[in-house]
């Protein structure tokens, strides 16, 4: 059967198709990562801690570390109800919704920063009322980063959970329903074990993605040093002073950081899936 198969395969063999993945993975990924650790390495050890503790750059990520883990938080909950909504009912208007989801994947980020900005500004439509009646100021603060952060984080979660949910049967809603199971019990035993590593899966996208964005986020943040200057932005001040060596090294630390979290969720992804299959 593995001879017949390996005859009739469409796709060329393992050994040629395994050479052209590891060149295009080298070409695209791997040699610029290795060109950040190599340039990084012409600093010594002291120079490098003394780039990447300076307190402007200890802020900028925090800022955007923090931000970006409550942004793929957020669109967690909320990206799932999105995607449910759009799976389970049939209204007007659906398509449409449903469209609208993928709006952040093709509006250029610097234009969703401008209209981020426009809105949320003190001035803007939704600022405004924010400022006159709760005292909440969005733009040119961490919030705006927040928000612009979640904003084009949401498809991620949406497209990765929304299969699933299509896929997911409805019959054993109704069995657990029939045997005496809240609406609460259902969806914490049957529906969410089934979801969770797409959902987790969608984090990590959306907090990966938050990590490094720039364009959107750089209009509304402010960029006030120690306040709203996110991480990419203090890497750009480095290269634009032809500090080289000092950019690779925050550069270097988002990457570090970056890499450890999301190996971190893809380990608890892979756990979750395999104790759903023990249960199922």
């Amino acid at each position: 059967m593995n001879v017949l198969q390996r005859r009739h395969s469409v796709l060329p063999g393992f050994n040629l198709a395994l050479g052209f993945t590891l060149l295009y993975l080298s070409l695209i990924v791997l040699i610029p990562l290795s060109a950040a650790f190599v340039k990084t390495f012409t600093l010594t050890w002291d120079q490098f801690v003394t780039h990447v503790t300076n307190p402007r750059v200890l802020a900028s990520l925090r800022l955007s570390f923090g931000t970006s883990f409550l942004a793929a938080a957020l669109n967690a909950v909320f990206g799932l109800l999105v995607a449910w909504v759009l799976v389970r009912y049939k209204f007007p208007g659906r398509r449409f919704i449903d469209a609208l989801v993928d709006l952040p994947f093709a509006l250029p980020t610097a234009v969703a920063g401008i209209a981020l900005t426009t809105i949320y500004a003190p001035n803007g439509w939704l600022g405004k009322p924010l400022m006159d009646l709760f005292g909440i100021k969005v733009a040119f603060t961490p919030l705006g980063v927040l928000v612009a952060l979640t904003f084009i984080g949401l498809p991620f979660v949406v497209r990765t959970v929304q299969p699933v949910l299509e896929d997911l049967e409805r019959e054993l809603e109704e069995a657990a329903q029939s045997l005496g199971a809240s609406k609460l019990q259902t969806f914490l035993r049957v529906v969410l074990p089934t979801v969770l590593p797409a959902l987790l899966t969608g984090f990590a996208l959306a907090f990966a993605r938050a990590v490094g964005e720039y364009g959107s986020v750089i209009f509304i943040a402010g960029n006030m040093p120690m306040v709203s200057e996110i991480a990419p932005l203090m890497i750009i001040t480095k290269l634009e002073q032809y500090d080289y060596a000092g950019a690779t090294a925050i550069a270097v630390v988002m990457l570090v950081a970056s890499f450890i979290l999301l190996l971190a969720i893809n380990g608890l992804q892979w756990w979750s899936r395999r104790h759903a299959e023990r249960k199922g």
